[in-house]
């Protein structure tokens, strides 16, 4: 990995805990030092467009693998909700960058590819659909359904690094959380 992105990698995990880390704890996190850091990067938003970038790339080939791998809109789901949970740090850190309050504070915005937003907007699509067939509860608008999934992953996150859940049924537990808040009954998948 090139210092460029050992630099990256730090960030995402530093300003994931603390959005007002310095350089100079992202240096430090990284081993190099802070004049390393702004050689690579200009200004603190250049670094944070630099690890959206980096973390944007890698969840859209993730879930667009997650929502190709079955035709089965609740398999797709159950399968992104995976991916959020292997993508660790990086899918709680690209969340919270792309919050619009962050994000305008950041003073940039997000671009999408678009076979991602493709994908994204099929599943948007599913789960309506899904809420007319009363598989998900129709009263639950898709922001909220938003939410819960990007706080489910988080949680799990959080419980990995805990070490109070094994490991091998923490995702079991998510999908389990997840399906059960938004009305689905796991028998019916």
């Amino acid at each position: 990995m090139n210092t460029q992105q050992k630099i990256i990698e730090a960030a995402i995990s530093v300003l994931n805990e603390n959005f007002s880390a310095t350089f100079e704890d992202i240096a430090l996190s990284c081993g190099v030092n802070r004049r390393t850091v702004h050689r690579y990067f200009k200004n603190r938003n250049e670094l944070l467009e630099a690890c959206n970038k980096n973390m944007m790339d890698a969840w859209e080939f993730t879930a667009v693998k997650a929502c190709d791998s079955s035709e089965d809109p609740l398999v797709q789901l159950e399968h992104l909700l995976y991916a959020g949970i292997d993508s660790g740090t990086k899918y709680a850190f690209l969340m919270k960058l792309n919050d619009n309050t962050t994000s305008s504070s950041a003073g940039y915005e997000s671009k999408q590819s678009t076979a991602y937003s493709k994908r994204r907007n099929q599943l948007f699509d599913a789960i309506q659909e899904l809420q007319k067939q009363q598989v998900i509860d129709d009263k639950l608008p898709l922001a909220w359904i938003r939410i819960i999934f990007t706080s489910v992953i988080t949680a799990t996150i959080t419980a990995c690094r805990s070490g109070d859940i094994a490991q091998n049924e923490v995702k079991k537990l998510a999908w389990y959380s997840f399906s059960r808040s938004i009305g689905i009954q796991l028998n019916k998948k």
